[in-house]
């Protein structure tokens, strides 16, 4: 991110969960929601209800497609920051940065 971003703290992504969501997918355009899910130690559950929060807010996409790897009809969920969503984190950081410097 540029230096044009200001810090700004984010209530919505300040929550424990969802931070680490959103800052495990800072430096990459997607990950499948299994990736998420085991690197973070979360439940099914848990990481989509927390997906479904940044989703509304439109901070992250959910991307659905077939597995190329299951002859049955589930498919996979690939999840990415939006450019807002980028942009919100970025400004958080820099807030907490902020806040432990002072």
């Amino acid at each position: 991110m540029t230096s044009a971003v200001q810090p700004a703290f984010n209530d919505l992504i300040h929550s424990p969960v969802r931070l680490r969501i959103c800052g495990l997918l800072r430096r990459v355009a997607e990950l499948e929601f299994s990736v998420v899910r085991d690197t973070l130690e979360l439940n099914d559950a848990n990481l989509s209800k927390n997906l479904k929060v940044l989703a509304q807010a439109d901070l992250i996409t959910l991307r659905k497609e077939p597995s190329p790897s299951r002859n049955d009809s589930r498919r996979l969920t690939w999840i990415g920051l939006t450019d807002a969503g980028r942009s919100a984190l970025e400004g958080h950081l820099r807030a907490l940065a902020m806040i432990a410097a002072e």
